[in-house]
């Protein structure tokens, strides 16, 4: 088969990331970033659909490249209703829950509409690939411990999945052969118990687990009621503290780890502080997820932008090694999973899912 020509979309708060593929092959990437103040302009994520792509359209020119040499457009998915885990075509029902948040606010959840618009011009298809709702929990796994409450799965399932198939290849297995707890480690944290290639629990990035740069995690409920209560902060203003200003952030004015670093190596004692404590909730959580695959754990995976700190990685290791060996796949490999997602289902290797009609999603 001749190999397709693959445009990966995947959209971050304040940037656009676009790569092109000559099948599994990377030609080119490039992470567009937007004038903040023109992003504000739009009530929300899904009106920022024309914005970011025309950017789109200007850096593929940029680069010598057109829209009618695409073969195929993926992106990455937001935060639809809860689905299992895949490759997607976009439809209508798909498309009025990501414009109606049915799951929350999220910069993926633009990706789907810029991927149709191309779709629909060029007359090609367009998927989203594992979004951040992909929910395989188990049903024990989502009572919260208050009725009217139930845990949710929200995370970095394209990447978490994405390493899990690296590594398991790294060794000569697949996924479905092997028990993983996967960590993305980024400007939020999501921590994944894997039982043979399906994603059985999470801790969210967003309500759940270790804070993270930006982010709060869990936090002591009583303490929390009273703050909200206090009539000091509104109701949109809290959501923005636990999820915007939360986390490292909170205690220090930064979210980045590379200062934090090395304000605790020149003698900061409330950095050095800070980053270990965050380092000791990312390890107890990675403790906990042993615990949902009953101790048999192949490997644990530190992945994200955090996992680049050997310092961090390297306290993490030192707690949880006694559980399985870790392994360290740095950064994130979103385009190469949606690009690879794509060949798959060209190639009639993999069946592509229809949003609503799935049993047990929707």
């Amino acid at each position: 088969m001749e190999k397709i020509r693959i445009l990966a979309i995947n959209p971050g708060s304040t940037s656009t990331k676009i790569s092109v593929f000559h099948g599994e092959e990377e030609v080119f990437t490039e992470n567009i970033v937007h004038d903040y103040e023109e992003l504000k302009k739009f009530k929300n994520v899904v009106e920022q659909e024309g914005y970011r792509y025309e950017a789109i359209l200007r850096v593929l020119e940029a680069k010598g490249f057109s829209l009618d040499e695409i073969d195929v457009v993926a992106a990455r998915g937001g935060i639809t209703r809860p689905v299992k885990a895949g490759t997607y075509r976009i439809n209508d029902l798909m498309l009025e829950d990501l414009r109606n948040a049915v799951g929350g606010e999220h910069a993926s959840n633009v990706s789907a509409f810029i991927a149709q618009k191309i779709s629909k011009e060029k007359g090609i298809p367009a998927f989203i690939v594992d979004p951040v709702s992909v929910d395989e929990m188990e049903d024990v796994a989502r009572i919260s411990g208050l009725e009217g409450i139930e845990r949710k799965s929200l995370s970095h399932a394209l990447n978490i999945r994405r390493v899990v198939y690296k590594v398991a290849g790294k060794h000569g297995k697949t996924p479905a052969e092997l028990n993983f707890i996967v960590a993305h480690l980024g400007g939020g944290i999501s921590i994944a118990a894997i039982r043979k290639g399906r994603m059985v629990d999470v801790e969210s990035a967003n309500c759940e687990g270790p804070f993270s740069p930006e982010r709060t995690g869990g936090l002591p409920i009583l303490e929390l009621v009273d703050l909200c209560f206090s009539g000091k902060y509104t109701k949109d203003e809290i959501k923005r503290k636990l999820i915007q200003e939360g986390g490292i952030y909170s205690y220090l004015g930064t979210k980045d780890v590379k200062e934090v670093e090395e304000r605790a190596k020149s003698g900061d004692k409330k950095a050095a502080l800070i980053l270990d404590a965050m380092v000791y909730q990312i390890a107890k959580c990675i403790g906990e997820m042993a615990t949902v695959l009953k101790g048999e754990v192949d490997y644990i995976v530190l992945t994200g932008g955090i996992a680049k700190s050997d310092y961090i990685c390297e306290s993490i290791s030192e707690r949880v090694k006694f559980i399985a060996p870790v392994e360290r796949v740095p950064g994130e490999e979103e385009m190469k999973a949606l690009a690879e997602a794509a060949c798959r289902v060209m190639a009639g290797n993999e069946e592509v899912l229809d949003y609503g009609e799935v049993k047990g999603d929707v």
